[in-house]
């Protein structure tokens, strides 16, 4: 069955959690499948096509004879008999409550010795008589955050990362293509849209034989369960917990039929009304004359469709009926930023903290991608996790950054640092320091649940710092496992807009912060945006895409984005910017 790297990645870390759980392992065992899964999400080379090619996958860093093995076997079978033997030994109802937001394997452990907890019912009662706060590791306001998140979690329907489910849209379109008798195939849904995460995944292929195309799809390795089967269409349950839904049109219908299962719903109801307010009947095959469908007005492509109600192409990912079919019918469509426009990333760690490579090869790989510039920004020292760097550190890799600059001839690496946000919203770092400093992004890690008022007071002292260039990952979510932080986002971009002060789109696909409908407010305001990656290794600068999705979700262009600036204009920036506030 094939694996795609997200699938062995979750493999391992689930391994990791089991071993914590059980207590059968070292914690340097249990290290090592961690750091795995670490190496095997940022793996760009799909592994099951390394282990079809042979390749020697003990290459890759953390991975040694018994974990490739481990991968060679998952990628042939789907089975990972090692992790299988131990889950034996766990109530499966144990597992269940890991996945519960603020309880990780070594809490959950304490949870099943001290109180006996055993399923999610002992959990919900536990938390009625308030018997968790106390325990080691656990407070009032922890057992306060897990009863939130266990009363989300019974009414929220589960949830992947768009990241995650990328590979195996990929595969399933391949797949589609590669069908005798496709003319076209894509997946459409939400997945289209390019939303942050997917619930299941629709696909839609033209063909001129839809009942045998359907029959092909089903016969699709990764299938486990076909839950319906018809001439047109096929429900599918896949080894890995996703649902697909199929559906396969002649091929004069493809395009009335990827604007219907791409949706949005209301932005396919918009479409409807309109047909109906003309005296025509739309559905998912075609817009026809009203009322006997004798005659079909458009249906061969998105753009035909469109066209018959005066509206240019509307780019997928801006199909939620927030002022596109307008845009569309006035000519005011966004031009949408694209990856050629990004010439550099100005949110990268290193060695210095708690990134994985040196300056010299984090800034090698961008220029390997076609960037003329990234920003080194290490952490600064309040976060002693992450080996932050203090005045004296800033000063010392500064000498490693101007090596590297002179090893690098026409490209350009700038100073700069990740500067904590502290609770009553100064900076984690001396004016001095930062003032040597091309770029200085500022970010919340700590102290999440402040009122509204509060965060946003804390959120706009940072912004009035003069030496601030950027807010990073302003919501401080993570998605699936942490709310935004309560914010009045107009009072924070006003602020932005009045100090000069960008505001990211990180790209990490646990963050997409800020999130689209907040990015499209923002430049309603008249904000500047970075688009950034939060690079930990040279691999992750791929993850730009998803930062790049989640920007045109919110209507950015070229022109709304620093990093679309060149160098001399991105230092024409960020000097007039130090200009204007006396920095």
């Amino acid at each position: 069955m094939p694996t795609s790297n997200a699938d062995i990645a979750e493999a391992f870390r689930e391994m990791a959690d089991l071993l914590e759980i059980s207590g059968a392992a070292n914690p340097f065992r249990v290290r090592a499948y961690r750091t795995a899964a670490e190496t095997v999400q940022d793996e760009p080379r799909a592994l099951r096509d390394m282990v079809a090619n042979g390749d020697d996958l003990t290459a890759l860093p953390g991975i040694g004879p018994d974990l490739s093995r481990a991968i060679t076997q998952l990628v042939q079978d789907g089975q990972f008999p090692e992790a299988e033997a131990i889950k034996q030994q766990i109530d499966p109802a144990v597992r269940g409550i890991m996945r519960i937001p603020g309880l990780g394997p070594k809490r959950v452990r304490v949870l099943h010795d001290q109180l006996g907890i055993n399923n999610v019912d002992d959990l919900q009662t536990a938390l009625e008589q308030n018997r968790l706060a106390g325990l080691p590791g656990f407070s009032k306001k922890l057992q306060d955050q897990i009863a939130q998140s266990l009363e989300r979690g019974r009414t929220k329907k589960a949830r992947r990362l768009l990241a995650d489910v990328d590979p195996i849209a990929a595969e399933l379109q391949t797949y589609l293509r590669a069908i005798p008798g496709v003319a076209q195939a894509d997946i459409a849904g939400s997945w289209r849209r390019r939303r942050e995460t997917v619930g299941d995944l629709d696909a839609v292929a033209a063909s001129g034989n839809p009942a045998k195309t359907v029959d092909a799809f089903t016969e699709w390795p990764p299938i486990a369960e076909v839950v319906s089967h018809g001439d047109t269409r096929a429900s599918v349950v896949l080894h890995n917990g996703l649902a697909v839904d199929f559906r396969a049109v002649e091929p004069e219908h493809y395009g009335a039929a990827l604007i219907y299962f791409t949706g949005s719903r209301d932005h396919q109801l918009v479409l409807r009304t309109m047909a109906v307010d003309r005296g025509w009947k739309m559905n998912e095959y075609a817009v026809y004359a009203h009322p006997d469908e004798s005659r079909i007005l458009a249906s061969r492509t998105e753009t035909e469709v469109y066209a018959v109600f005066d509206l240019a192409w509307i780019p997928p990912e801006l199909r939620e009926n927030r002022g596109e079919i307008a845009a569309a019918a006035d000519g005011t469509l966004p031009h949408l930023i694209e990856p050629a426009d990004i010439r550099g990333d100005l949110h990268c760690h290193t060695t210095w903290s708690d990134g994985k490579a040196s300056v010299l090869e984090m800034a090698s790989a961008a220029q390997a991608l076609g960037y003329d510039y990234i920003a080194i920004t290490d952490h600064s020292p309040r976060l002693a996790m992450t080996n932050g760097l203090n005045p004296d550190r800033l000063a010392q890799q500064a000498e490693e950054i101007a090596a590297a600059n002179a090893a690098l001839p026409g490209f350009t690496i700038l100073r700069g640092q990740e500067v904590d946000i502290l609770k009553d919203g100064s900076l984690d770092q001396t004016d001095a320091a930062l003032e040597q400093l091309d770029i200085v992004i500022c970010s919340v890690h700590s102290h999440f649940d402040l009122s509204r008022e509060a965060q946003t007071a804390r959120m706009i002292r940072a912004i009035s710092h003069p030496a601030v260039t950027i807010i990073g990952h302003p919501q401080g979510r993570l998605l699936e496992r942490r709310d935004p932080i309560q914010l009045d986002l107009e009072a924070v971009f006003a602020a932005a807009i009045e100090h000069g002060v960008a505001m990211e789109i990180n790209a990490d696909p646990h963050r997409l912060d800020l999130h689209d409908t907040a990015i499209q407010l923002g430049k309603q305001m008249g904000v500047t945006f970075a688009i950034n990656t939060d690079a930990h290794t040279p691999s992750n600068f791929s993850l730009i895409r998803y930062g790049l999705d989640e920007a045109r979700r919110g209507w950015l262009e070229k022109q709304n984005v620093l990093n679309a600036l060149g160098i001399r204009e991105l230092r024409t920036w960020l000097g007039k910017k130090r200009r204007a506030n006396g920095a």
